[in-house]
């Protein structure tokens, strides 16, 4: 087993910054940085330049790699924005066809699931957040009010993406071809998507790198490569596919999206993010 390493001073991670080929023109500038940021996550944007050998490609700048670090977080928060409204209006169909169709309380009988449903997993991720969400107003009305009873519209806004995706996986087929209907979508292809937009989502809000990732699932359904579906790409193309409006996606995600590669244009390459050249025209709605 390799021994773990030591910490080092902000001096020397600098040093090692340097031996490897980093050129660093303000040092000062370099240690507020780090201060700021940490090595080890500064250290993951490096990839793309690191060789065999440890050593970064010749004319590798820190300054350079601190700036796709600035992209990538500003592109993580445009992202997010997105999922948001994404997962907003997931919440309101899923409550909606299901409450209609089965009853306010109708998510806690097992009739109203498939075969594969684990009741017992589920009613227990409910009283987690439940029990996490105590003193959240709404919580504490229907607890002293209706004795912690939830209809499926008020308990829905507990949810996680992973838990909707979980409960849209769980839908009996019929269900789930009406509700993927509604989204203009395959419903199988509609489990996958929502698979890949919880990664996203989980990436997204613990400030996860997004440039230069593979990502575990590939979305179905898309017309792409398996690198593309397999990068950024795939993933931005899921969250085109469920964004409810295409108002909204083209004139202001699209344009933030635009605005954002044109100003670190000379830093970034699309290739580390799986773009396609014609991907302007792609992701219009």
């Amino acid at each position: 087993m390799n021994r773990i390493k030591l910490p080092a001073t902000y001096q020397e991670q600098i040093d090692i910054l340097k031996q490897r080929g980093c050129i660093i023109e303000n040092e000062k500038e370099c240690e507020r940085i780090l201060a700021n940021i940490g090595y080890y996550r500064l250290s993951a944007y490096f990839l793309p330049y690191k060789q065999n050998n440890e050593r970064y490609i010749t004319g590798t700048k820190f300054k350079s790699i601190y700036q796709i670090y600035e992209f990538d977080r500003k592109l993580r928060s445009v992202v997010f924005g997105a999922i948001e409204i994404i997962e907003i209006n997931l919440r309101s169909i899923f409550s909606y066809y299901h409450s209609m169709k089965y009853g306010s309380l109708g998510y806690l009988e097992p009739g109203s699931f498939n075969n594969k449903h684990n009741v017992g997993r589920f009613k227990t991720n409910l009283e987690r957040e439940i029990n996490n969400n105590k003193k959240v107003l709404f919580v504490k009305h229907h607890i002293n009010k209706y004795n912690g009873n939830f209809p499926l519209w008020v308990i829905i806004e507990l949810f996680t993406f992973g838990m909707l995706s979980y409960f849209y996986n769980d839908l009996k087929t019929a269900d789930k071809k009406s509700v993927a209907a509604l989204l203009d979508a395959n419903y199988h292809n509609l489990v996958s998507w929502m698979r890949c937009c919880t990664d996203l989502r989980n990436i997204c809000a613990h400030y996860g790198r997004l440039y230069y990732r593979i990502y575990s699932a590939a979305p179905s359904g898309l017309n792409m490569t398996e690198r593309e579906s397999r990068g950024f790409w795939g993933a931005i193309m899921v969250v085109k596919s469920l964004f409810p409006s295409k108002e909204i996606w083209n004139n202001e995600f699209l344009t933030e999206i635009e605005a954002l590669f044109s100003e670190y244009n000379e830093e970034i390459d699309l290739k580390h993010l799986a773009f396609p050249e014609d991907w302007r025209t792609l992701l219009k709605k």
